[in-house]
């Protein structure tokens, strides 16, 4: 598959990520945060398998996999989904975007050191620019920027252990079919975080009965599309354009979040939120490569005519 259907898939898939922000907002707001979240990547996991089994991919990893499935598992599932769920519950939204955004940079820079990756000026300027439209976006459509706390530290750590996870999927895919990486990934970081909601949740599972059906949809969908098939096919696109290039789309992440707790949650989009956007396209466009793809595709048509 080219870059360009994969840059288009990864579009969509923040189209899918953003509005599976606001499912999971109304999740963990009725449901013990950490105790639902196990249960909803275990959900996802199996979804994979079962597509996997399906499809007759499923096999047992040979031991060196298992390495990094563990690896994976503790990066990507139970230190994510922990300092992330500790650390929005002691910071505010606007502290928290602000440093989720530094994401795609932060996967930039890891992959400088570790895989000697150097991008491109124009990449580099547009994960700058993304960066900027994240900025733009949470500062001024959602308040000012208060006092740095734990809690921001928590879900720096958060962003950290998931830029590192990129670079594991990078270098398994090479030998491992990235959506059976993530279906293993899944299934065992879900469980060891099941373990930590027992210790720090001890209700927690008193939380699930009595939900209502409408409740109940919410969940799937996210477990199903936002978590298991969502977490496979970004997984898949790292495989194939790298983990710097597919980061820059998680900027997209921020404006469709928006989007979607303006349409699902009520919430007002602002003018800042459109100029942010146009930030991160740019970006984006920058980032990824696709304005250099575009201007060298026209190159080699007009030498050919």
């Amino acid at each position: 598959m080219n870059a360009m259907k994969i840059y288009m898939i990864l579009f969509l898939l923040m189209i899918v990520w953003g509005f599976n922000v606001s499912m999971v907002k109304t999740i963990v707001e009725n449901w013990a945060p950490i105790t639902i979240t196990s249960l909803r990547i275990f959900s996802a996991s199996l979804v994979v398998l079962l597509m996997l089994a399906f499809t007759r991919k499923l096999r047992l990893p040979v031991k060196k996999e298992w390495l990094y499935i563990g690896a994976g598992s503790l990066l990507s599932v139970i230190l994510h989904h922990y300092f992330l769920a500790s650390g929005l519950s002691k910071t505010s939204a606007a502290n928290g975007g602000l440093i989720l955004g530094m994401g795609p940079l932060l996967t930039v820079v890891l992959s400088m050191i570790f895989l000697k990756k150097r991008p491109t000026p124009l990449a580099l300027l547009g994960f700058f620019l993304g960066g900027a439209g994240v900025s733009v976006t949470v500062l001024f459509g959602n308040g000012a920027l208060e006092t740095i706390n734990i809690g921001d530290f928590h879900i720096f750590l958060a962003i950290l252990s998931q830029a590192f996870s990129f670079l594991i999927i990078s270098k398994v895919s090479k030998t491992m079919n990235p959506v059976l990486f993530t279906g293993y990934m899944l299934f065992f970081g879900s469980l060891i975080l099941f373990l930590f909601s027992l210790l720090l949740e001890p209700n927690g599972l008193a939380t699930i009965p009595g939900a209502t059906p409408s409740l109940w949809v919410v969940f799937l969908l996210s477990a199903v599309f936002g978590t298991g098939i969502g977490h496979a096919v970004y997984n898949y696109c790292i495989s194939q354009v790298g983990p710097a290039e597919a980061s820059i789309f998680l900027n997209l992440n921020t404006f469709f979040s928006v989007l979607g707790a303006a349409l699902f949650l009520n919430e007002a989009i602002v003018p800042a939120h459109y100029a942010g956007l146009v930030l991160i396209v740019s970006g984006v466009l920058l980032g990824s490569g696709t304005l250099e793809a575009l201007i060298l595709q026209r190159r080699n048509k007009q030498m050919q005519l």
